[in-house]
């Protein structure tokens, strides 16, 4: 039995913005939630709740990029390099929490208007704009990482149009009184919201789950392995991404003949090169058997 496991540096100081951009998220919520009860509009309040959960969802982040630092130990031998993807988790899935209550507050609204007062609306929205632009811009470079940057950027993204909508929707109540635009672009604030965070929620519950990373094919990767000289099959395989960085691989692998260790030292180096180089799977883990009388399905459940 062997494995194979490269490590590579991607230590990017994520700590630091997320900081920053927690602290610009309080200031907009508390602002916006002002605004709203002042000026009566439902969207700028909806904008708030929005920036309340980036706030939440920030303070995870920020949680999960301290925790992923932390070094492995006997009762963690992964240590917590699972931190981020949970995190992804859960920021995704308040993503859609805050649409469906956002959904239904803009009914009530529907159903029982209120006056509005379109220019605070426009001034908060403003504020809320430079505000989630700058969070924006300081996780930017941060966002292809991993789940867990993707994921607090996505809110501030998606806050920034928000902020956005409710900024049109302002000027549209101030110079054209179709109120009804409140509602309105609170709903459509909801629908993206569940457009981002379910393509997010559904990404980060695979991995967390253990399925086969989508772009390996297991019947491709089977017939590559079993191209090498003297290997008979592979069997009882396991694929699964630790994290956004590392993709595991664990299988049996039967060989034609009785072959000596450092024979199979030097086919597991050739295998260990073309896996990585064609399917991206960076920690090989294989048992060589010869001879051994058991069924070999390639996939089994253990």
């Amino acid at each position: 039995m062997s494995h194979h496991h490269p490590h590579t540096q991607v230590d990017h100081d994520q700590k630091k913005p997320l900081l920053w951009s927690i602290g610009l998220n309080i200031l907009i919520t508390t602002a916006q939630v002002i605004g709203g009860i002042w000026s009566g509009s439902l969207a700028l309040l909806s904008d708030a709740l929005h920036n309340f959960s980036d706030v939440l969802s920030l303070i995870v982040s920020y949680i999960a990029a301290r925790l992923s630092k932390n070094k492995a130990s006997f009762h963690k031998t992964f240590g917590y390099k699972r931190a981020e993807i949970l995190a992804a988790f859960v920021n995704s899935s308040t993503l859609v929490i805050v649409a469906v209550i956002l959904v239904f507050e803009a009914y009530h609204r529907w159903r029982d208007p209120h006056p509005i007062d379109g220019m605070l609306v426009v001034w908060f929205a403003l504020l809320g704009i430079l505000a989630n632009g700058a969070s924006v811009l300081l996780l930017h470079k941060h966002s292809e990482e991993n789940m867990n940057m993707k994921s607090a950027y996505v809110h501030l993204f998606t806050d920034m149009l928000a902020s956005i909508a409710v900024l049109v929707g302002g000027l549209g109540i101030r110079y054209l009184g179709w109120d009804w635009l409140d509602p309105l672009l609170t709903v459509a604030i909801a629908v993206y919201l569940v457009y981002i965070g379910l393509d997010l929620l559904q990404k980060s519950m695979k991995v967390l789950m253990l399925f086969t990373p989508e772009h390996i094919d297991v019947d491709a990767l089977v017939q590559e392995v079993c191209s090498f000289e003297g290997v008979r099959n592979l069997h009882h395989i396991h694929i699964w991404q630790l994290n956004e960085r590392e993709i595991h691989l664990e299988a049996h692998i039967d060989f034609n003949s009785d072959i000596p260790l450092s024979a199979f030292h030097q086919s597991l180096s050739h295998i260990e090169q073309v896996l990585e180089e064609k399917f991206g799977i960076n920690h090989i883990t294989l048992q060589p058997e010869y001879g051994r009388n058991d069924p070999k399905p390639v996939i089994v459940q253990d």
